[in-house]
């Protein structure tokens, strides 16, 4: 048992179906937020499961936000599509940042039920994710320990 970690641009539309496939959706402030997703991909290193993790090594934050843009819009289309595919989300909202996206994350996936969200006390925003969590039931935890616990429950319990 080992997990795999899969990044942008590599394609990822092959995985196996007997393996929880996780998506890590959540603060990364164009590179500027802390990589809180080395500490839960530590934290699962023993567990037979695949993580989708955005926070490209190469990005290029002059890249132009635009449609046009090959490199952004492939970006874009693959969180998109990790977002789908996966079996869980865990969404992690970090103190001290805006997270724009991981708001659209969170309205776009608000409906589903395979989500798990950390909104830690010093998010600008943490009310509304609040009553978006309450008003969906989805399960929101404070830390980041405790969104690495309940993915780990939710991967036991996909083997079960």
């Amino acid at each position: 048992m080992s997990v795999d970690v899969i990044k942008p641009p590599t394609p990822f539309s092959d995985l196996p179906e007997d393996r929880p496939v996780i998506f890590l959706a959540g603060s990364i402030e164009m590179g500027n937020a802390e990589p809180w997703q080395d500490e839960v991909i530590e934290s699962l290193t023993a567990y037979n499961a695949v993580l989708l993790n955005p926070r490209r090594d190469d990005w290029d934050a002059s890249w132009e936000q635009d449609i046009s843009n090959v490199e952004f819009r492939g970006q874009v289309e693959w969180e998109l599509s990790g977002l789908e595919r996966a079996d869980f989300v865990i969404m992690y909202f970090a103190a001290g940042t805006k997270s724009p996206i991981t708001l659209l994350e969170l309205g776009l996936c608000a409906r589903t039920s395979n989500l798990i969200v950390c909104c830690p006390s010093g998010f600008w925003r943490r009310g509304n994710v609040q009553v978006v969590c309450s008003r969906f039931n989805i399960e929101l935890v404070d830390t980041l320990e405790d969104l690495i616990s309940s993915v780990r429950e939710r991967v036991d319990a996909f083997f079960e």
